[in-house]
């Protein structure tokens, strides 16, 4: 019985939030408690949530700050130099912006943390997103995969619980699936272009009048304010255009100059707005080293991350806004954004306090190890790698390698398939574990993009079910993974 509450409970939430009948946090709420209540939970549902949200609390600390802090650094005008070189260096083809989400965000999660690294993403690329008209869910899509995709790496937590929970050491799982990992990362890249050409082909039927010439998302400005493939005499290569332009490049060129550069226009009434009252632009420089001094404490770890952001946030305050009164208007414009990312860790309190308090995740486990015929058994490790897809998404990393894995590999052990090959295809399902809302950094990064979580399931979710099992298929091809 707890099995099937447990996998309804699951797909009854992913149903509710994907077709939008609830919102995330309503259905965190409403779902585990009538599914608690049916488990027979009565009245202990209540201690059950409130012992699962005790370990939440840090978490909402650091959202509720972080939000705050790169809220106010947007609307001082910091990362609008920023923009404006990401513009120049990417032009206006969201093909080329959606790549290099990709390339940003798998380059800051070597630091291991996906809230660090959805911070920084969104930070520097959703003005570039919103200045582009591109929609921000491919942003969370995008950054979603890479940082899911670098997950593996031995810093990044899963490995070394897999190791730990083995009795393996850490670089005998890993090194091995390095191979799978740049196949991860391939297909995560090949996703971004794909995703950037449908964006490409969205804005020409949407904004006809930028987007619709021909080729236009090839012509870039450069630099010089000329076209990236331009020639030698001046910088158009395209002459072939319609007649009285001057040739297509002239007509692009004049296109792009006006998304770049035409900025009181384009940004008017945005977050970007040059003419918004809370820029500060004199204080630049302080704002600027004060990020890079939260950036470092942050990643050298050495003080509480909610403790780095409230600081942070009460300086930037301090200096950029001295009147009390502006203080409160700075916090409460940034309430929206921390009411909804807040509420949605907490909520998810609940989903985690009836999974564990009710025993369904155990149920859930034990049964799916107990339902593998035998003559499966020299595939155990496949199977832990497909397994691995749900199972670390509907429970914490620590409940599936302290808890499910040891099982699965003591099975194993039987036919003849050793304990590494089990935690390798165990971590191929990490792309899929970060897009889980038990996870808060996935809920920073939907609140920080005010993009609805089923709205990025919905994109996201099949892509990364592919690179897992893209990595898995590598790992098995290099022996990585063995089968008995």
């Amino acid at each position: 019985m707890l099995v099937l509450l447990g996998f309804a409970m699951i797909a009854v939430f992913m149903v509710l939030i994907m077709t939008k009948k609830l919102t995330p946090v309503l259905a965190l709420i409403i779902v585990p408690t009538v599914f608690g209540l049916f488990a027979g939970a009565g009245l202990g549902i209540g201690p059950m949530v409130m012992d699962s949200m005790k370990s939440m609390t840090s978490t909402a600390a650091l959202l509720m700050f972080a939000i705050i802090y790169f809220g106010l650094m947007i609307d001082v005008g910091l990362f609008d130099p920023l923009v404006r070189f990401i513009l120049r260096k990417l032009g206006n083809d969201p093909a080329k912006v959606v790549l290099g989400t990709a390339i940003l965000a798998a380059a800051v999660s070597l630091d291991g943390d996906g809230s660090t690294t959805f911070i920084l993403t969104t930070a520097a690329m959703l003005p570039v997103y919103l200045r582009l008209k591109m929609s921000p869910v491919v942003l969370t899509c995008v950054a979603g995969l890479a940082n899911g995709t670098m997950n593996i790496l031995p810093w990044g937590g899963p490995t070394a619980r897999a190791a730990t929970a083995l009795n393996l050491d850490v670089n005998d799982v890993f090194v091995p699936m390095i191979p799978s990992l740049i196949a991860g990362l391939v297909v995560v890249f090949a996703f971004s272009w794909l995703l950037g050409l449908q964006e490409r082909n969205r804005l020409r039927a949407v904004a006809p009048e930028i987007w619709s010439v021909p080729d236009s998302a090839e012509s870039l400005v450069d630099g010089d304010g000329g076209t990236a493939a331009g020639s030698g005499n001046g910088g158009s290569t395209r002459t072939a255009g319609k007649p009285g332009t001057g040739g297509a490049g002239v007509a692009v060129l004049d296109r792009t100059e006006t998304l770049v550069d035409d900025r009181d226009s384009a940004m008017a009434d945005t977050a970007l707005d040059p003419n918004r009252a809370t820029l500060r632009p004199k204080l630049f420089w302080f704002n600027l080293g004060l990020t890079v001094a939260v950036m470092v404490t942050l990643v050298a770890n050495i003080i509480p991350l909610p403790f780095v952001f409230m600081v942070g946030s009460a300086i930037a305050l301090l200096v950029n806004f001295p009147k009390v009164k502006d203080q409160a208007a700075q916090l409460i414009a940034h309430a929206p954004s921390i009411v909804a990312v807040v509420s949605m860790v907490m909520a998810a309190a609940v989903l985690t306090g009836v999974l564990n308090g009710t025993g369904m995740v155990k149920a859930m486990s034990e049964w799916l190890v107990a339902i593998i015929p035998a003559d499966m058994g020299p595939f155990m490790a496949v199977i832990t790698g497909v397994l691995s897809i749900p199972m670390t998404f509907f429970m914490s990393n620590d409940a599936f390698y302290f808890g499910v894995l040891p099982v699965l590999s003591e099975t194993a052990g039987h036919y003849g398939v050793g304990a590494a090959d089990m935690a390798r295809a165990s971590i191929t399902g990490q792309p899929f574990h970060l897009q889980s809302p038990l996870v808060p950094a996935i809920l920073l990064l939907v609140s920080l993009a005010k993009v609805d979580l089923g709205d990025h399931h919905k994109k996201v979710l099949w892509r990364t079910a592919v690179i897992s099992l893209v990595m898995l298929g590598v790992g098995v091809l290099t022996g990585a993974i063995g089968i008995g």
